[in-house]
């Protein structure tokens, strides 16, 4: 790898162990979602990332990082980010959020779905559609000489245009050889100019909208965040390349790119 202001330039190889990493992800992920149903625990969908982990041989990435105790993250109705798996069952009409990473080969995988848990109500269904359709929004701004920036713009559009909210505390990010690396990833537009991507670069995009208000508090055990005034939070996630031919996702399961998720 080489840096440009920062940011790591990924090579060929580094790029494969990066599409390696996130494919493992997206089947983890594609899992999830077929055992999401009411009465299940998130403590089941942690358990289940564990086993899949132990079967590819890799590393869950979040388990451990910073101090986080989990492999993933599950986040259930007003949770944005960083819930904790529980054994609470999941009841119909909640939506659950996972965000799962792994270690391959030195490289991380890291992506993120939110699931609809039985029938749930036309603003949930709505807050996830627009959510996962936002993230493609984005992507498609993750060209080689666009302004990192520009694809926090076109997210914030897009989303506040349907009338829900963008989180501004927590941001995507570059992902590698570690978890968070530059440049940081916004889904909103900053003040200030942005990095100019370049070719090689590897992103995660992952926009969380909010049913209301934009703002988050953190519950007692220091990584749950949850929206501020109760309402309901969503959250997609995908690893992208930045390639000559356009961005390249790299969270693509072994069924294929699993978009509307939203509907499962």
């Amino acid at each position: 790898m080489k840096k440009y202001h920062g940011a790591f330039i990924k090579n060929e190889r580094e790029i494969g162990c990066l599409r390696q990493a996130n494919r493992m992800v997206a089947n983890i992920l594609d899992a999830v979602g077929d055992m999401v149903k009411p009465g299940i625990t998130t403590a089941m969908i942690e358990d289940l990332a564990l086993k899949m982990c132990a079967g590819y041989g890799v590393k869950p990435a979040f388990q451990g990082y910073c101090g986080y105790p989990y492999a993933t993250c599950c986040s259930v109705n007003e949770q944005v980010v960083h819930g904790f798996p529980s054994n609470r069952p999941l009841d119909e009409g909640d939506i659950v959020s996972v965000d799962m990473g792994v270690e391959y080969e030195g490289f991380v995988g890291d992506a993120a779905r939110t699931y609809a848990v039985g029938n749930v109500s036309d603003m949930a269904r709505r807050l996830m559609q627009v959510t996962e359709e936002s993230l493609y929004v984005g992507i498609d701004k993750a060209r080689a000489g666009n302004d990192v920036y520009e694809i926090g713009a076109a997210v914030q559009a897009y989303v506040e245009k349907a009338g829900f909210g963008v989180v501004r505390r927590f941001v995507g990010h570059g992902v590698g050889a570690r978890m968070h690396e530059k440049p940081e990833v916004p889904n909103f537009r900053p003040s200030m100019p942005g990095l100019v991507l370049h070719n090689g670069m590897v992103i995660a995009i992952e926009p969380m909208v909010t049913e209301g208000t934009y703002e988050v508090d953190i519950l007692a055990d220091k990584w749950t965040a949850v929206t501020r005034d109760g309402k309901l939070a969503a959250h997609f996630e995908h690893s992208v390349a930045i390639r000559p031919e356009g961005p390249e996702i790299l969270s693509i399961s072994d069924r294929g790119l699993n978009r509307e998720t939203w509907r499962a």
